[in-house]
């Protein structure tokens, strides 16, 4: 526990999370529309990789009760891995086109977000199977003592999580850099301002959005808030449970771990149903099962679930998720789990069906925009909320706010009819 005071802890992460979320809706337009102008990517990527693994290992120094410099210099690390790995990926995005045919970039963007799945999976059961402990046995997850002797008391396997995790990035990212092409020229010539060049063009393209592609504004605008709604119930998802039963990083990890494995099996579904019944409806549906499964978590407290029923509260030294409320917060989570890739996925895939094939590229660049542009704005209402009313509980009930205009926007799209 970093900060003593739960409800201090989420606001301050809150604010580190809305500050780089501004940052990265600032810069990733500008560097997309780079992007998208041509020229070599990698060194980009190198950059933004190196900013990520450097906040990573910024993490180490989040000891219990941490004050002063060091409780910022931790919040910076924060802010500077999620801004890295943000910026990278818009490069990343970029130079997917250039690697295959148009009509296997739906294959290889599946396979790439299957193989994300599968890499946290692993990476999350090795931590916790080989590294940290439940901190009532002092075993890992497998029954086992830890590989590392690492001090308890000061949360040394917890805080050693960030650079493994960096280490992991670097280990994973070398056969990018060593086998995947880079486009080494623009694919327009060299412009003498390619920045403004680029700005230009997408202004152009945004500007007549209301009037040329209103359909495409509806999603695109649905789009950022749910996807703001989403990535919030996966930052402070967590930290609530965390804060409501006492979970360490063990019982985070095995928290993780389920989720992950049921975000696999939503992923297959929901492509299986996004070609069976469109991707609007897939869409739609996952955002209500979205609501239900959040106000599913938010019911549960340390002694009650469903907003009162009560239940035995969690007592010191059990096991993970062994106690009622643990149980309950599970079973909502996992349905959360089930849901999230499918409206991503087929977020995807709608726009791949509405945008017209002469500026398919230009339109996947706006998609990626919408989901950062207001991506501090979820995280900053949970920090004000939170700090204004004192109540974890209310601070992230403003999520489903999101999630309601994600809905509202979405329900006026027309999705062509398929043959």
């Amino acid at each position: 526990v970093v900060v003593a005071d739960p409800s201090q802890g989420q606001a301050a992460w809150g604010y580190a999370a809305a500050f780089a979320g501004a940052i990265v809706a600032i810069g990733s337009p500008i560097l997309g529309a780079v992007a998208d102008s041509g020229g070599r990517r990698k060194p980009w990527i190198a950059l933004f990789g190196l900013m990520l693994v450097v906040g990573l290992c910024l993490l180490w120094f989040a000891a219990p009760k941490l004050q002063g410099p060091m409780f910022f210099l931790v919040l910076a690390g924060y802010a500077l891995a999620f801004a890295g790995a943000e910026f990278a990926a818009v490069f990343n995005n970029a130079i997917m086109p250039t690697l295959v045919r148009k009509d296997q970039l739906g294959r290889l963007s599946g396979i790439a977000w299957g193989l994300g799945y599968a890499g946290g999976l692993v990476s999350l059961a090795l931590v916790a199977g080989f590294i940290v402990t439940d901190p009532s046995s002092g075993k890992t997850m497998l029954g086992m003592d830890p590989i590392l002797s690492l001090d308890q008391a000061s949360r040394e396997g917890d805080r050693l999580v960030g650079p493994l995790c960096a280490a992991w990035f670097i280990l994973f990212v070398i056969p990018f850099f060593l086998f995947v092409p880079d486009n080494r020229q623009a694919l327009h010539g060299r412009s003498e301002s390619p920045i403004r060049d680029a700005l230009k063009s997408l202004w152009a393209t945004v500007r007549n959005l209301p009037k040329n592609d209103r359909n495409i504004l509806w999603m695109l605008v649905a789009r950022m808030l749910y996807a703001d709604g989403l990535a919030a119930i996966f930052v402070f998802g967590g930290i609530y449970g965390a804060s409501v039963f006492g979970w360490r990083t063990f019982d985070l990890g095995l928290f993780g771990i389920i989720l992950a494995g049921t975000g696999a099996v939503g992923a297959v579904i929901g492509g299986l149903l996004d070609d069976r019944i469109g991707a609007k409806t897939v869409i739609v549906g996952s955002i209500v099962i979205l609501l239900i499964g959040f106000f599913g978590i938010l019911s549960v407290d340390k002694g009650s679930v469903l907003f009162g029923l009560p239940i035995p509260e969690k007592q010191p030294g059990s096991g993970a998720f062994t106690s009622q409320g643990e149980q309950v917060f599970l079973a909502f989570a996992i349905l959360i789990g089930l849901v999230a890739a499918p409206v991503q996925a087929a977020g995807r895939s709608l726009l791949a069906r509405l945008a017209p094939p002469e500026r398919m590229t230009q339109y996947f660049g706006l998609f990626a925009f919408s989901g950062k542009a207001t991506a501090f704005l979820a995280p900053l209402m949970i920090a004000l909320v939170t700090t204004t009313t004192g109540s974890q509980r209310w601070g992230i009930a403003t999520t489903a706010l999101f999630l309601i205009g994600g809905l509202i926007f979405m329900l006026p799209v027309k999705e062509p009819q398929r043959a």
